[in-house]
């Protein structure tokens, strides 16, 4: 358990507000967001030269990934979803996604592979893994939901320099600056409908 800090009500509040601008965006919005966002990121995975990569089901106003997967499905690139980990509470891991892939849904109401041990990859063997998240400012700090999930996948890519993190976002997602805690991973580059985002200090 993340053990409470003076950041915890001013992350709370910046949550709560995100969460509501981004469902206040109307089907058409959603739609055209996910398309524009999707002409953003396909030229910048071709010249990462990313063949595995990790994304996750849209839920909760989140930016749509399913024309992303679907462009990469179309061209082979093999792609992946996260589910909580079986035994260790707190983490993520990886399975193949297919459009044959049985999904399930997990303890906080979000769908995922079901468990196949055949499928699943180690996380450090994904070329890009693009993250979910509720907010994040120009420093490329990311908000997440505040379970840590992403924080802990990513802990270590530096490190290895991969998986590569991407973060993919509404724009109405951006805020002047994000609280921070120590096992907070930035993001050297982030996606949304209108702009791609580099920051090299980070990575």
């Amino acid at each position: 358990m993340v053990p409470p800090s003076a950041n915890t009500g001013s992350r709370r509040l910046i949550r709560q507000k995100i969460r509501q601008a981004r469902g206040a965006l109307i089907p058409a919005e959603q739609v055209e967001s996910s398309l524009q966002a999707l002409t953003q990121m396909m030229p910048l995975l071709t010249r990462l030269n990313a063949k595995k990569i990790a994304l996750y089901l849209t839920n909760d106003g989140e930016l749509d990934t399913k024309p992303l997967i679907e462009a990469l499905w179309h061209k082979g690139i093999q792609v992946y979803l996260p589910r909580l980990h079986p035994f260790c509470k707190g983490n993520l891991v990886f399975l193949a996604y297919t459009p044959s892939t049985p999904l399930v849904q997990n303890s906080l109401n979000i769908w995922e592979p079901k468990l196949d041990i055949t499928q699943m990859i180690l996380p450090h063997r994904l070329d890009v893994v693009v993250t979910p998240l509720v907010a994040f400012d120009l420093s490329g700090n990311r908000m997440g939901m505040g379970g840590g999930f992403y924080d802990r996948t990513l802990a270590n890519w530096t490190t290895r320099g991969k998986p590569f993190p991407i973060g993919f976002a509404h724009d109405c997602q951006q805020v002047e600056s994000l609280p921070c805690e120590h096992w907070d991973v930035p993001l050297p580059m982030l996606v949304t409908p209108t702009q791609v985002l580099t920051f090299d200090s980070k990575s």
